[in-house]
């Protein structure tokens, strides 16, 4: 059975990752300063990182009243950032949106880490360095440097995996029953596990303890707090009505296809390579043969990103935690000499750090 990478072995990988996420911040404190702009106010304190600060401060409890009627209830975001936001401010001398970017940065390092782990686990230590560092120059990377929940979630859902490879199934439930008190996404690493569950008891004809309590371990947290808004609201069905509400229900995917379908036809033919791109990713990691947790857990927050009725700039954020589309291209990379991988690494960089910046100088990540 392999050990948990060492930070010493897992180093390599850290540095990159820093690198091009130092690189991306870089780019963002030039372009700020151009337009007059504070770039640590750009990272942790618009959009929802407002929401998540809030929760932590004063607790649930807000609504917003939008022009045309409709209602934005703070019980769309889930508790473990906020949490972990006011428990920082309370021990440093922090305030609570300082806390939060001081968590999302600690957690991405955290994710790269486990990120390392997974793929170094399933395709060798050079290909897990460079998944790691992929993962730090995806398009939308800006939010990995932000006070949100991508990093913290990704973190928890990468070593949940992990731990699942090495069959610690309890330590497994308990970092996706964490992974579920931070966002709803959390579902597609329940399935992970309750699918691989599942094809163990067929393939050994016999249900582990400890595999059997990973799996109910697995859901406490997303439901947990299901239950929690429910009781709240006094309505079994009130975290959907609130998800509803946001523009979160799920249409199995009308919206993206109305969206799509509205558009200029250039427009509307680059998203439909877009998707088409995205399909032929998972399908490498199908003809890959990623272990089982790995391929359910991205095929699944996919899906998901995918059936919502959310706004369509949003969705390549949710599939953000889906790290290991990344694996093909990583092993592809690693094969390069250092000499030709290190500039095609250093150009995504800038080019991740370019886009991060136009976007948060406009209107920023829905």
């Amino acid at each position: 059975m392999s050990q948990a990478p060492s930070l010493t072995r897992a180093a390599p990988a850290l540095w990159g990752y820093a690198a091009v996420r130092l690189t991306g911040l870089a780019v963002l404190a030039v372009a700020a300063a151009h337009a007059g702009k504070d770039a640590l106010h750009l990272l942790k304190g618009r959009w929802d990182s407002v929401w998540y600060v809030r929760i932590a401060e004063d607790g649930y409890g807000h609504t917003t009243t939008l022009p045309d009627g409709s209602l934005h209830s703070d019980l769309a975001f889930f508790p473990l950032l906020p949490a972990l936001e006011r428990g920082l401010s309370t021990l440093l001398p922090l305030d609570a949106a300082s806390a939060g970017l001081l968590v999302a940065w600690g957690a991405s390092i955290a994710a790269a880490w486990g990120i390392y782990a997974v793929g170094a686990h399933i395709a060798g230590r050079d290909a897990g360095v460079v998944l790691a560092v992929l993962w730090g120059v995806y398009p939308t990377a800006f939010v990995q440097s932000m006070a949100y929940t991508e990093t913290l979630f990704t973190a928890l859902a990468a070593w949940s995996l992990y731990a699942v490879l090495r069959d610690r199934w309890i330590l497994a439930g308990a970092l996706c029953a964490l992974a579920g008190l931070t966002r709803p996404s959390a579902a597609a690493l329940v399935a992970a596990l309750g699918v691989t569950a599942l094809a163990g008891v067929v393939k050994e004809r016999r249900l582990r303890a400890r595999t059997a309590a990973g799996v109910l371990l697995a859901p406490v947290g997303w439901l947990a707090y299901i239950v929690y808004v429910g009781v709240r609201e006094n309505s079994p069905t009130a975290y959907f009505d609130v998800q509803a509400a946001w523009g979160n229900s799920v249409d199995g995917g009308a919206a993206l296809a109305r969206f799509i379908w509205n558009q200029p036809p250039l427009a509307a033919l680059g998203l439909a390579a877009a998707l088409a791109l995205l399909g032929w990713l998972v399908a490498l990691c199908v003809r890959q043969r990623q272990p089982l947790p790995v391929l359910v857990y991205t095929v699944a927050v996919v899906v998901i990103s995918l059936i919502g009725a959310a706004y369509f700039g949003s969705r390549p954020r949710l599939i953000m935690p889906a790290f290991a589309l990344l694996l093909p291209a990583a092993v592809a990379l690693a094969r390069l000499r250092t000499r030709v991988r290190v500039p095609v690494l250093a150009g995504l960089a800038l080019a991740s750090g370019a886009y991060g910046a136009f976007t948060l100088l406009g209107s920023g990540p829905p």
